[in-house]
């Protein structure tokens, strides 16, 4: 009876997959030659310019990123890049890291003595030094083909004008109040102060001479040096001196500190771009990348590491079963994520070795009761499977997500919390980027930070970063991601790429803060296990985990709640309360994941864009 049971639910469940890949709302983007998806059309159309004179997929994947940060794509020039490049000469995957870091002066101390739990969610005291732009042109003098002018182009153009898209204009209305905390914020977005609307409308040309000047500058500083004889790349490097030790930086510095920010000269001077060897693992002959500790991407290994010990295939595609598996999974990344991640290059250092192992996998999985939901999650303790002791068991035996009856609890325990408002910041944020082209470079990047409301910096036009957030000030929350100035807080951004038999096989990335791992992970496993193709397995249903700690504003974790989507199936639904699980529902779960499948068989690229916001793709 039990057997033929769970084979009804898998039958049914199948059905319910077929009838949700009959009907996906965008069309598969095959190209031969090149794909560029992002999260904006006209940004789409600076990458595929790239292409068009010439340039390579890093080209491409940074004439998007310059696009999207000056039309404010849920990020600005002052935030952060991340991203994974193959290497098709090298046949490697590098990372690059262009976190900023934190300014002199942020200490845990600052934050406690002005009564914050965390540092603040928007403004001056919540931004890090500037590394968009850094990462843009290290990627570029790196591994690109054209010239700084060239991929700054459309920017530059759309920085003198261009038409803003309701979601921006709509954002800015909806945050003016705070917006008018600030003068060149106000001056800049409040084109209609004092009228009933005073955002953009929706088409209406915006307009940024100082952000223009800015961009200039860094095009003015690369010709000067090929001028005097310098190759392309050390060009591209002396506008990266200018943007960070030259005249910008200093008015970047002015206009932080005028507003009661902490940067100074020496911040942005010492900072740099590192490119690193990315974290893997091998998930049934597929080799999945992702960036180390300083963000979210580990969760997305360990939750395969642990996966591959179940029969996912069998669960059903949506089942009971297959959520509740994935739910208890990311909860144990997840926990791991809150305790023990955070910058590489600050002491202590990170256990990254012990949580991928395998061994460490299979003992977390071991934890899970098939039958019903565990709020008590915690960390565990991957020391156990690397060389080394743990040197925060005291803090970890006090580690919890669940409220304690009796005394104060604090902010990541509390239960009373507005959803609405809870779910808008966890989602918070960034944009993504996928680009490949036909010799073989492929870039996932998924940029961040300075989003709207951004405090903008002096005469730059630069809006400054809000991912000190990020931080925690108690050592007992997480003993690696304390705030401390020149440290990279740990992000939720997380490109993806993967290699079949040593070839591209995936490049994946999303939106959305602290959803990205989660819908990353499912988005895999559309493909691997329930046989997708790639636009049916960005607009796929997912569901979304919130018992782990929200990167941003409070922190607070809420155990059992779970999102669905709205057809989601009466018994499923069922079956999931009676496990202890709080669900909410909505019409659209995929989250805005954009991704790039590359067909070997037929030698072309198949391109996925969300249909859950503005995401768009052009191929070739």
């Amino acid at each position: 009876m039990m057997r033929t049971s769970l084979l009804l639910t898998a039958l049914v469940c199948a059905a319910w997959f077929s009838a949700a890949q009959a009907r996906t709302v965008k069309p598969i983007l095959h190209g031969q030659h090149w794909v560029a998806i992002t999260g904006k059309p006209l940004a789409a159309t600076a990458g595929a310019r790239m292409f068009e004179k010439g340039g390579n997929a890093v080209d491409a994947a940074c004439a998007m990123l310059a696009a999207t940060a000056t039309m404010w794509d849920v990020l600005g020039w002052g935030g952060e890049t991340q991203a994974l490049i193959y290497h098709p000469g090298e046949k490697r995957v590098i990372g690059v890291n262009a976190l900023g870091g934190a300014p002199s002066g942020a200490t845990a101390a600052f934050f406690k003595e002005r009564g914050m739990a965390y540092p603040p969610e928007y403004g001056p005291l919540a931004a890090v030094v500037p590394g968009t732009p850094g990462g843009l042109m290290v990627m570029l003098a790196q591994y690109g083909r054209l010239s700084l002018a060239e991929v700054l182009g459309p920017a530059i153009r759309m920085a003198e004008g261009y038409p803003m898209e309701a979601s921006a204009a709509d954002s800015i209305e909806a945050r003016k109040e705070i917006i008018r905390r600030w003068p060149e914020s106000r001056r800049v977005f409040l084109v209609h102060e004092g009228e009933q609307r005073e955002a953009p409308h929706a088409g209406e040309i915006f307009r940024q001479p100082d952000l223009k000047a800015t961009l200039e500058k860094l095009v003015s500083a690369e010709a000067q040096a090929l001028e005097r004889g310098m190759n392309r790349a050390d060009a591209i490097v002396e506008a990266y001196r200018r943007f960070y030790t030259g005249d910008i930086a200093r008015e970047f510095v002015r206009g932080s500190r005028a507003l009661g920010g902490l940067h100074t000269l020496e911040d942005l001077a010492g900072w740099q771009v590192y490119l690193e060897e990315p974290v893997t693992t091998n998930y049934k002959g597929i080799d999945v990348y992702k960036l180390t500790t300083w963000v979210q991407g580990p969760v997305m290994l360990q939750a395969l590491n642990m996966l591959e010990l179940f029969d996912l295939k069998s669960m059903g595609y949506n089942s009971a079963r297959y959520i509740h598996t994935l739910y208890q999974v990311i909860s144990l990344a997840m926990a791991d994520r809150d305790f023990y991640y955070g910058d590489p290059y600050f002491p202590p250092e990170e256990p990254i070795e012990g949580l991928l192992s395998k061994g460490y996998a299979a003992e977390r999985a071991q934890l899970i009761d098939m039958s019903q939901n565990d709020p008590a999650i915690k960390p565990g303790n991957p020391y156990r499977f690397q060389q080394g002791d743990n040197p925060f068991l005291d803090a970890l035996e006090r580690w919890t997500n669940v409220p304690q009856p009796g005394g104060l609890n604090p902010p990541w325990q509390l239960a009373d919390v507005d959803f609405q408002a809870f779910e808008a910041s966890f989602g918070a944020g960034t944009t993504s980027i996928q680009a490949a082209d036909a010799d073989g470079w492929v870039v996932s990047v998924t940029p961040s930070g300075a989003w709207i409301p951004a405090a903008i910096a002096g005469s730059t036009g630069i809006g400054m970063s809000q991912r000190m957030q990020s931080f925690v000030l108690d050592a007992d929350q997480n003993p690696y991601n304390v705030v401390a100035p020149g440290k990279r807080p740990r992000a939720t951004l997380t490109p993806g790429i993967a290699l079949k038999n040593g070839e591209p096989y995936l490049s994946f990335a999303v939106q959305g803060g602290d959803i990205q791992d989660q819908v990353l992970l499912q988005f895999f496993l559309n493909m691997v296990e329930f046989g997708m193709n790639v636009q049916e397995a960005v607009e796929a249903p997912n569901m979304t985990s919130y018992q782990l700690r929200n990167s941003f504003a409070d922190h607070r974790a809420q155990p059992g709640r779970l999102l669905l989507n709205e057809e989601t199936p009466p018994w499923v639904r069922k079956e999931l309360v009676a496990m202890g699980y709080d669900p909410v529902y909505r019409e659209r779960t995929s989250g805005p994941i954009n991704a790039i499948f590359f067909d070997r068989e037929q030698g072309t690229f198949q391109g996925g864009a969300s249909d859950f916001g503005d995401d768009y793709g052009i191929a070739w």
